[in-house]
This record gives C-alpha cells, sequence and structure tokens, in this order.
C-alpha cells in the first residue's frame, strides 16, 4: 500500500515535498547516468536538519528506501534513485559560516565546494580539497564519497579537513560529531566513519571544516613527452625527492581533445602531458621548479616550460579540469577512479592502453599522477550495444587491473551503484564482512541508500 504522504507534507514547510513526476524527474540520476535508476515516490527538498528527520523518519516507519543527494555532479552513481524511494536532496541547505579565530567553516551540507573556497578567501583563509568539479560540486557530497582533487598531493582529501559533522542517523536520530577542536582523541573517531560512506549510514546535514592560511600564488610548469613511460617515470623521480602543490598527466586522448575546445596550441603528437606546480615561498619555489625542470630533462621531456603568471598557470589547470567536459562531447562516458601505490602507475597506465586496444575502444587516462589517483574515461557509442557492451567489459578489466597492482577501484568518487560488484574483491570477503556488520548495526531495515556500496 502506498504511504500517505500528506502526512509527511503536513510535517515539512510548503513546497518541500515534490510529488509531480516531471519536476521530479531531475533527481533520478547523478552525472554518472545510471541507467538502472528507478523513479521516486517523492522528492523531499530539505530546508533544515529537521526536514530530514522527518522524512527519514516517515520512510523508516513504512519501510521506503532513502537515497540522499547533493548537486548531482556523483560519477559512480551513488546518487541513483530506486523505484518508489524517497529522494532527500540536501540542494537547498547552503549556509557557511566562517570563524577566523579557530580557522574553522561551518557548512550547509548544499554549498558549493567554490563557495567555501570563496568564503575562506574573504578571511585570507582556505579550503584545499578542489574537485575538478569544485564549482558545481557540493560539499555534502565532497564529504560522502571523501572527495579530492588536483591539489591533494600536498594538501590531502576531504577527511583530512572534516573536524565534525551533524549525521541524521536511519531512525531519524540527530547526533553531533566531532566539533571546533583540532586534536580529539575522545571515543571512537566516529566523524572519519561518516567521511567517504555515500549516504548508507546516515545523512550529513551540517560540517565542521578545518581551514589553512591562503596559498601562496604558485609557479606552474608544464612538460609535455613524446613517450608516456618517461612522463610517469618523471612523476616517481619527482615524488622521491619533494612534495609538489600539484602534479597531474594527460594523456595523448585527453590533450587532443582538450586542444579540439581550447585551440591553445598543445602538443597533439604528444603522449603525456604534466602540469605541476610549486606553492613554496619565493626562492624555494623557484628552486623547486628548477629541481623538477631538470629531472623532465633528464627523462627526455620534448618541452617544458614554466612561469610564475597566475593567469598563464591557471590556463594549463583549466585545460586539465576540462578534460571530462571536452570527452563528453566524444560519446557517452564510463568514468573511474581507480589507484595505484606510485611504483605502480605506469603499469597502470600501459595496461589500461592494453585493455582498450583488446577492446577497440576509447579509454582516455587523465591522472592526479603525485598520488597515482587516475581517471581512465571510456568513450563509446550508447547506442551501439556491441560497443557498450565492450565498454562495459574494459570497465571492470581496469577495476581488475588496478587490483592485481596493488591498487584500489577508486581514490575519490566513491564506489556508488556502477562499482560495487568489484567491492568485495577489493576489500577481500573479511573486511566486506567486517563492513556490512558496521552497515546492519546502524541502518537494519538498510533504508540508507540501499544498492549503493555494499553488493
Amino acid at each position: 500500500m502506498t504511504p500517505d504522504l500528506d502526512v509527511l507534507a503536513g510535517q515539512l514547510a510548503e513546497g518541500v515535498l515534490l510529488v509531480d513526476q516531471e519536476r521530479m524527474d531531475g533527481y533520478r540520476w547523478d552525472r554518472a547516468n545510471d541507467p538502472g535508476s528507478g523513479v521516486p515516490l517523492a522528492v523531499v527538498r530539505a530546508t533544515c536538519t529537521e526536514d530530514v528527520q522527518a522524512a527519514v523518519r516517515f520512510a523508516a516507519e513504512h519501510g521506503l528506501a532513502v537515497v540522499p543527494r547533493g548537486a548531482g555532479t556523483g560519477l559512480s552513481g551513488g546518487a541513483s534513485a530506486l523505484d518508489g524511494c524517497l529522494v532527500v536532496s540536501l540542494e537547498r541547505m547552503r549556509a557557511i559560516e566562517i570563524d577566523p579565530a579557530t580557522r574553522i567553516a561551518v557548512v550547509e551540507p548544499g554549498a558549493m565546494n567554490a563557495e567555501v573556497k570563496a568564503a575562506a578567501a574573504e578571511h585570507g583563509l582556505w579550503y584545499p580539497p578542489d574537485p575538478s568539479s569544485y564549482e558545481i560540486c557540493s560539499i555534502g557530497g565532497n564529504v560522502a564519497t571523501n572527495a579530492g582533487g588536483l591539489c591533494c598531493v600536498k594538501y590531502g582529501v576531504t577527511s583530512d579537513y572534516v573536524l565534525g559533522l551533524t549525521v541524521v542517523l536511519a531512525d531519524g536520530t540527530a547526533v553531533e560529531l566531532g566539533g571546533p577542536r583540532l586534536k580529539d582523541a575522545a571515543g571512537l573517531s566516529l566523524t572519519k566513519l561518516f567521511v567517504g560512506s555515500e549516504g548508507t549510514l546516515g545523512i550529513i546535514t551540517r560540517v565542521v571544516l578545518r581551514l589553512v592560511p591562503a596559498q601562496r600564488p604558485p609557479c606552474t610548469l608544464v612538460a609535455t613527452f613524446a613517450s608516456l613511460d618517461d612522463a610517469t617515470q618523471t612523476v616517481l623521480d619527482i615524488t622521491r625527492r619533494m612534495r609538489p602543490a600539484m602534479l597531474e598527466l594527460m594523456d595523448r586522448t585527453s590533450i587532443n581533445a582538450v586542444e579540439d575546445i581550447t585551440k591553445m596550441g598543445l602538443d597533439r603528437t604528444a603522449e603525456a602531458l604534466l602540469v605541476i606546480q610549486s606553492d613554496e615561498p619565493t626562492t624555494h619555489g623557484l628552486a623547486e621548479i628548477a629541481e623538477i625542470t631538470a629531472i623532465c630533462e633528464a627523462n627526455r621531456t620534448t618541452e617544458v616550460f614554466s612561469t610564475d603568471d597566475a593567469e598563464t598557470g591557471e590556463a594549463f589547470v583549466v585545460a586539465r579540469r576540462m578534460v571530462i567536459p571536452a570527452l563528453e562531447h566524444k560519446g557517452s562516458l564510463l568514468l573511474e577512479d581507480v589507484g595505484v601505490p606510485l611504483p605502480q602507475l605506469g603499469a597502470l597506465v600501459r595496461g589500461i592502453e592494453e585493455i582498450a586496444a583488446r577492446h577497440v575502444i576509447t579509454i582516455a587516462v587523465v591522472a592526479h599522477a603525485g598520488d597515482g589517483n587516475t581517471h581512465p574515461l571510456i568513450v563509446f557509442d550508447a547506442m551501439d550495444p556491441d560497443e557498450t557492451a565492450r565498454a562495459q567489459e574494459a570497465y571492470g578489466q581496469v577495476m581488475e587491473l588496478a587490483i592485481g597492482l596493488g591498487g584500489t577501484i577508486t581514490g575519490e568518487h566513491g564506489v556508488g551503484r556502477l562499482k560495487k560488484p568489484w567491492l568485495p574483491a577489493y576489500l577481500g570477503p573479511d573486511v566486506m564482512d567486517l563492513n556490512r556488520r558496521v552497515k546492519a548495526a546502524l541502518d537494519p531495515q538498510d533504508i540508507l541508500n540501499p544498492g549503493a556500496v555494499f553488493a
């Protein structure tokens, strides 16, 4: 029997509950475009923690699935709607408060990553995690997937900046975890448990973030290589000796896709391009860039260029961030974010090349190379069943390759629904069982994002 949604509507402000099918359609998918997405019973566009509590209590009473949702920029199907579920959207919860004295931001989950950065910058502070989609992705989604970004090689990922959370549990209880303290060893580290849990353990409605002093203006170096192996060796040589603020790699397919759009003069014949930044103080930064230049030259770079001009440097960073949108012009995408220990980076990238050739499919590789986190981007024609099947087979083989090299099936995008078949092989039976026991303890009815993460 369909639950009486009027009861839920009566507990919410006007306009919070959506039941119109046409208006709900935009809440069915995230950016992964999961073909298995269902049609929700209703969408709760929460404005406060109490709205989320009301939705979860109603769902618990009626045995409904609850799918939390942020900005919808996720890349693993973690926010795919299910038939008959309640989608709880946090998009309207966007408040940001900055406390310069304690260097923290208290943020609602719908606030955009870029908005938090801008608010912090007004006080001479910085929120470092910077996914390529930072202008359109929300903090709640960043926390739910433990998002990373281009500067993680030096500054770390989202979990390194989360000091506290307000979380609505599966019974509708709201709990406060952590807070505005840089060190806190009291009790189990429950705050960290919810970071990266992808809405399967609770719904985050408030985040306390650590901020740091504003980043110094960076120097930028761009190097091209005729050989992918020379580029990955350069990455290893750099990371053995220093810790740059950014160390990104684009392969030939990525370079050409971006050049098609930007016409900025990228070398279309290069097998790889590295974008590297140093934000050390002036003298040290110039010395670091000089040392990196020497490493690139020792590894047979075909061209190396560096600049301390912010606008010129940012143009290359923007080019790097454009890889996914540029490839979306070529066809449908299956996006991965497998990571390996740095010494295996070359084997991973070459292995992906072999998978692409074997399946006669295009796979572009762009990487946060400095921490071994790669984004293989499988380009295919979704209207061609044979090509779609080859793409899906290649998708699985890339993850199996990463696992075989001692790596992970996801470094920052989350498991979601698209990668969960490979999670047991990555974790192993004992750890997979432990994950399921934690899930069962916190969500015994399995109403929080069921079907995500846990196979």
